[in-house]
C-alpha cells in the first residue's frame, strides 16, 4: 500500500513488511489450531514439527507453481528460481504440496484419529490464519492490488499506477466471514458430523478464490491466473464430494449426532 513501507533495513539486511505480517498470521493460526486439537482430545506433542513440515512444503510448492506458470521469465536463469525475496508464490501450489505432506504425516503420527476429525479441528484455524494473512501480508507488498478502479474503495499500491481494487482486504473479509460461518455451523451442531466443516470450507473457499481471481486479479489472463481459477474449482468439487460422502444418512441422527466432540472454539486469547 503506497505510503506504508514495503521493506526496511537493519544494517545490511533487508526485511519485507509483508513477510512479518505473514509470520504473525502463521503463528496465530498455529496457536489457534493447537488449541482446537487439544480441546478435541487429539495429542499435540508432534504438532509443532507437523506445522514446520507443512510450512516448508507450502513454501516449496508455492514457489515451484509460480516458476512453472511464469516459465518464460525463469527459464533463462535458474538462479531466479530461488529468489523468493523478489516475490512470487502461488497459493494453490503451496496448498497442494502442504496437503500431500500433511495427509501423509497425519496418517503416520495420528493413525488412530479419523482424518475428518483432524481436518475439522484444523481447517477453521487455517481459514482464520489466511484471513489475517491477507490483511497483514499482500496488503503491504509491492503490486499487491487488483484491477485499476475509479471507485471510492480504490487504494494506491507501490509498483502499480493509479488506484487499485484492494483485493487483500476484500479477501481478508471473505475469509473472515467464512471462519465465522464455520463457527456458526459448529454451534448449531453440524460440527458433530465429521467432514461437514471441512467440506463447507473447501467448497466455499474454492469458489470464492476462483471468483476473485477471475474478476479482481486476473487482468492479464496469463497461465497462472487460469491455473488458479481451475484449482479453485477443483477444490470446490472436492469439497462437494466430501459433503456428499459425509452427509447424515437416512434414519441417522441429525446435526446433534455425537459423532465427535466439537465445542465451538474462537481464536486463542493468550
Amino acid at each position: 500500500m503506497r505510503g506504508f513501507p514495503t521493506s526496511f533495513h537493519l544494517g545490511p539486511l533487508v526485511f519485507h513488511t509483508y513477510g512479518f505480517g505473514l509470520a504473525i498470521a502463521a503463528y496465530v493460526a498455529y496457536l489457534y489450531a493447537r488449541r482446537r486439537l487439544e480441546r478435541r482430545g487429539i495429542d499435540v506433542t508432534r504438532f509443532g514439527v507437523f506445522t514446520g513440515w507443512l510450512l516448508v512444503a507450502a513454501l516449496v510448492g508455492a514457489r515451484a507453481a509460480h516458476v512453472a506458470t511464469n516459465w518464460s521469465y525463469y527459464s533463462s536463469s535458474p538462479v531466479r528460481w530461488l529468489e523468493v525475496w523478489q516475490g512470487g508464490l502461488a497459493s494453490f501450489g503451496g496448498i497442494g504440496a502442504a496437503l500431500v505432506v500433511g495427509l501423509w504425516l497425519v496418517r503416520r503420527w495420528w493413525p488412530g484419529v479419523p482424518l475428518t476429525a483432524f481436518t475439522d479441528a484444523l481447517v477453521p484455524a487455517l481459514v482464520a490464519g489466511w484471513a489475517l494473512g491477507r490483511v497483514l501480508g499482500p496488503q503491504f507488498m509491492v503490486a499487491g492490488g487488483g484491477h485499476l478502479t475509479h471507485s471510492w474503495i480504490g487504494l494506491a499500491y507501490q509498483g502499480q499506477p493509479g488506484k487499485r481494487v484492494p483485493v487483500p482486504l476484500i479477501q481478508g473479509a471473505e475469509d473472515g466471514t467464512l471462519w465465522l460461518l464455520l463457527l456458526y455451523l459448529e454451534r448449531r451442531g453440524w460440527g458433530r458430523v465429521r467432514g461437514i466443516v471441512t467440506g463447507v470450507a473447501m467448497t466455499l473457499w474454492g469458489l470464492v478464490r476462483t471468483f476473485d481471481e477471475h474478476f479482481l486479479l486476473g487482468q492479464e489472463s496469463h497461465s497462472g491466473s487460469i491455473g488458479v481459477q481451475l484449482a479453485g474449482l477443483v477444490l470446490a468439487a472436492a469439497g462437494i464430494a466430501t459433503l456428499v460422502v459425509h452427509r447424515p444418512r437416512h434414519g441417522a441422527d441429525g446435526p446433534s449426532a455425537p459423532t465427535a466432540p466439537s465445542a465451538p472454539l474462537g481464536p486463542p486469547t493468550g
